[in-house]
């Protein structure tokens, strides 16, 4: 007769699985992909190192879950910010601003979703949130176009260009930023990326599972090129999105 879990027992084994989710978001944020090792998430867990394999076949497993755990929080962060404003431009504008904001104020845990070299599955689950991001865009750009605020265009390609654009502007201060790999270097892999690398980047309000983004990390280092002031870089990226759609810019003369 096969073995069946309890309710106590699977619920014992759902709440352990949530702490090693947790404890792996907050060793992303701090020392990207490469620190999560199941024995470094095993013991920010409290765990030992073979439970983790009661929920994870391994790091590829636990990195996609990671990885799709903190995209949740950043494609719920853009709807909800998307919901408040009442047209279509607004509402686009509304994804670059909060998507741009919110990688700008934590750029290890944003690199690490954007541009960080990761195993192949990964990767792929990067283009399901790039692709996520350009839908959301392309359907402002098909509502806008239908009510003569845009002139005519093919939305998914507008807003794949866009989400490229943003990605690839994002990538240099991303990876100048204190405790990246490429903090004290050059960052001409990450500038070598695929523009349309967009990844998450962690909420404006801390969570259980999502650490403080203002909270200094313990292997952060300073850095000869500063990421750029989210009070620069978050406008004229609006501004440039707003002017690819074919729209008006408040600044525009």
């Amino acid at each position: 007769m096969a073995y069946r879990r309890t309710p106590a027992v699977q619920a014992r084994l759902d709440a352990q699985r949530e702490a090693v989710l947790q404890s792996a978001v907050g060793l992303l944020a701090e020392r990207g992909y490469g620190g999560c090792t199941m024995a470094a998430v095993a013991d920010r867990a409290g765990i030992a190192t073979g439970s983790l394999y009661q929920h994870f076949s391994g790091k590829v497993d636990l990195s996609v879950q990671l990885f799709r755990r903190v995209v949740s929080h950043e494609i719920d962060a853009v709807n909800a910010a998307v919901a408040v404003r009442d047209t279509p431009q607004r509402r686009i504008a509304a994804v670059v601003e909060t998507f741009a904001a919110r990688a700008l104020r934590a750029p290890r845990l944003a690199y690490a979703l954007l541009v960080e070299p990761a195993d192949a599955v990964v990767d792929e689950e990067r283009l399901v949130f790039r692709r996520a991001f350009r839908d959301v865009i392309a359907t402002e750009i098909a509502a806008a176009v239908a009510s003569g605020e845009l002139p005519e265009q093919d939305p998914v390609l507008t807003a794949a260009a866009l989400v490229g654009a943003v990605g690839e502007a994002l990538a240099g201060p991303l990876a100048a930023a204190p405790g990246t790999p490429t903090a004290r270097t050059t960052p001409a892999r990450a500038l070598e990326a695929d523009p349309e690398q967009h990844d998450g980047t962690p909420s404006d309000t801390p969570t259980s599972d999502s650490p403080p983004s203002d909270t200094p990390t313990s292997d952060s280092t300073p850095s000869d090129n500063p990421p750029s002031d989210t009070t620069t870089v978050v406008p004229a990226l609006v501004s440039f999105t707003l002017r690819a759609l074919g729209g008006r810019d408040d600044s525009d003369a």
